[in-house]
C-alpha cells in the first residue's frame, strides 16, 4: 500500500455510564484499541452486530467525537489538531436514513449547496452550477432542484444525500449503512453509483453495514468488529473464502439463503449479547465460541498477522498453547 490516506493508531473511546438512578458511573469502552489504514481508492467494509462500536468509530472519524486514546490521521496529519471546517472538506458522511438526514423544509438546491455556503465557496452563480453538475453525477435530473425531500422517493433522497456529501469533492466518505433503509432493487442502484463515483474521483470509503452481501460487492477489504475490537481484517476474497475467526464464520453463516427449505440459519451464537459494561475476561468472544477452552477466558488473544490484515484468535496464534495450524473455521 502507498502512503495511507486514512490511518487509525490504537484508537479507543470510553464513556461513563450510570447504572440506575443513583448508580455510580462505570466505564463503557465502545471502541477498544482499533488500528487500521486505508489507501486512496480503497473501500473498507466494517461489519458486526448492533452495539459493537461501528457508529462510534464513524463519529470519531468525522470529528464529531474525540477518542479517549489513540490517533486518527488523514494524509499523515492528526485530525485532532485540524480545524473543523478543514476536516469537513476532506471527510464527509452519508447517513443511514435519507428520510431523516435531509431537512424537509429546504429545497434540494438548498440542501446540496449548503456545504458550499458554510465554507464560503463561490458566489450564487457558481454554486448553482456546482449543484446542477453534482445532481447530474448522481443520476438526478436538474428539474428536482426546486423540489422538497417529501416529493422524492427513498432512492432519490439517498442520491441527494450522496450529492451533498460529494459537492466539495472530499477524499474520504464515511458510509453508515447507506442502503439499509432502501428496498433491494434500489439498493443495487445506489451501490453501483457509489462504485462508479469511487472509480471516477478516486474516493476512499469506510462502508459500515450489517449486510455481508453488500460488503462483498463493494468492499476491497473487510474488518469484523466485536465488542469494540477488530477481531479479523482481511481482503474480501480471503475473508469470505477462508474466515479465520469463529465470529466471522458465525456472521457468514447468518446470511439467509433464497431456498425456503433451508429455514432460518443457526449461527450458534445464542440469544444473549455480552454486556459491554462488564465484558468477559480474556477473549471477549469466548462465552459464545464453540471452540473455546479454559485458556480463552484466562488470556486475551493477540493480533496475529494474516494476508491483508490480522486475526485475534488463540487457535491462529503460533505462540498460543491452543494453536492448531490445520484449523479452519
Amino acid at each position: 500500500m502507498s502512503d495511507p490516506v486514512l490511518e487509525l493508531r490504537g484508537v479507543s473511546k470510553t464513556y461513563r455510564v450510570k447504572q440506575g438512578l443513583f448508580g455510580t458511573p462505570v466505564p463503557l469502552r465502545a471502541v477498544d484499541d482499533v488500528s487500521f489504514s486505508l489507501g486512496r481508492g480503497e473501500v473498507l467494509g466494517l461489519v458486526g452486530e448492533s452495539g459493537c462500536g461501528k457508529s462510534t468509530l464513524a463519529k470519531i472519524l468525522l470529528g464529531l467525537d474525540m477518542p479517549t486514546k489513540g490517533k486518527v490521521l488523514v494524509d499523515g496529519e492528526e485530525i485532532g489538531g485540524q480545524d473543523r471546517l478543514a476536516l469537513a472538506r476532506r471527510i464527509q458522511p452519508i447517513f443511514q436514513d435519507p428520510y431523516s438526514s435531509l431537512n424537509p423544509r429546504k429545497t434540494i438546491h438548498d440542501i446540496v449547496s449548503l456545504p458550499l455556503r458554510v465554507h464560503g465557496i463561490g458566489d450564487a452563480t457558481s454554486r448553482d452550477k456546482a449543484v446542477r453538475e453534482t445532481l447530474d453525477l448522481v443520476g438526478l435530473p436538474v428539474r428536482v432542484v426546486n423540489t422538497y425531500p417529501s416529493q422524492m422517493s427513498g432512492g432519490q433522497r439517498q442520491r441527494v444525500a450522496i450529492a451533498r456529501a460529494l459537492i466539495m469533492r472530499p477524499e474520504i466518505v464515511i458510509c453508515d449503512e447507506p442502503t439499509s433503509a432502501l428496498d433491494v432493487s434500489v439498493q443495487s442502484q445506489i451501490l453501483n453509483l457509489l462504485n462508479d463515483l469511487r472509480n471516477e474521483f478516486g474516493l476512499t470509503y469506510l462502508f459500515i453495514s450489517h449486510d455481508l452481501a453488500v460488503v462483498e460487492h463493494l468492499a476491497t477489504r473487510v474488518a469484523v468488529m466485536y465488542l469494540g475490537r477488530i477481531v479479523e481484517e482481511a481482503s474480501v476474497a480471503d475473508l469470505f473464502d477462508a474466515p479465520r475467526h469463529p465470529y466471522t464464520r458465525a456472521l457468514l453463516n447468518s446470511v439467509l439463503t433464497p431456498d425456503p427449505s433451508q429455514g432460518v440459519p443457526d449461527t450458534q451464537l445464542g440469544a444473549a449479547f455480552p454486556n459491554p459494561i462488564a465484558p468477559p475476561s480474556g477473549c471477549h468472544f469466548h462465552p459464545r465460541c464453540p471452540f473455546a477452552q479454559d485458556h480463552c477466558s484466562a488470556q486475551a488473544p493477540r493480533a496475529v498477522p494474516r494476508s491483508g490484515g490480522h486475526v485475534e484468535c488463540h487457535l491462529q496464534d503460533p505462540d498460543s498453547p491452543m494453536y492448531r495450524p490445520d484449523f479452519t473455521v
